[in-house]
């Protein structure tokens, strides 16, 4: 009885490895595409909800000088009479922190822990709770209201508006926080800020 032949598979043709060079580039490059058509709207043209009445306007730390006049021309408005300001004493929160080195009973300053945007959700969810609040503006820039808003939902039970500060960014800038955000909210559906609204 004699053996079977062995069968020796044939090299794909040059031109198979390349199409199926150019069809995995193809998907990269739609993919990227996609990501950054959604990263755009997600990050630097979030929904902007009108804004009714609260019961406070909550400034997020980071960027003072660009969202802190955003809070303060709605408090000016008379859209709330409570000003909330996250205290941190870090560089660029400069502007927040002197705020809250005047004592003054229209403004509550809070020092989250962690100082992370996790931290400030947490933060927001409590004193909501002390204080009674039903509805809240929160301002933060642009590329951090969907994030924030994700992880402020996950803690409480308060009804949150955002409201966006515009930060002066260049295209690389952008392109970072496009990176960064993406990645951390993708870590907040993983890992929620708190296990439920308080």
């Amino acid at each position: 009885m004699t053996p079977d032949p062995v069968v020796v598979p044939e090299e794909p043709r040059p031109s198979a490895r390349r199409s199926a060079r150019r069809l995995a580039l193809g998907i990269a490059l739609s993919a990227c595409i996609g990501w950054l058509v959604l990263a755009f709207q997600l990050f630097h043209s979030p929904p902007d909800p009108p804004l009714g009445s609260a019961d406070a306007v909550v400034v997020l730390a980071g960027a003072a000088s660009e969202r802190l006049p955003v809070a303060e021309e709605l408090i000016d408005r008379g859209i709330a009479r409570e000003l909330a300001l996250s205290s941190t004493g870090l560089p660029g929160n400069a502007a927040t922190d002197e705020v809250c080195r005047v004592a003054s009973p229209e403004v509550t300053c809070f020092s989250p822990d962690p100082l992370t945007t996790r931290g400030e959700a947490r933060a927001i969810a409590a004193l909501a709770r002390e204080q009674g609040w039903d509805t809240v503006i929160v301002v933060t820039s642009t590329y951090h209201v969907t994030r924030a808003s994700v992880n402020i939902s996950q803690c409480s039970r308060a009804s949150v508006t955002m409201a966006s500060s515009q930060p002066d960014l260049g295209p690389v800038q952008w392109l970072g926080r496009f990176v960064e955000e993406s990645v951390a909210l993708a870590a907040s559906f993983a890992r929620p800020a708190c296990a439920q609204p308080v």
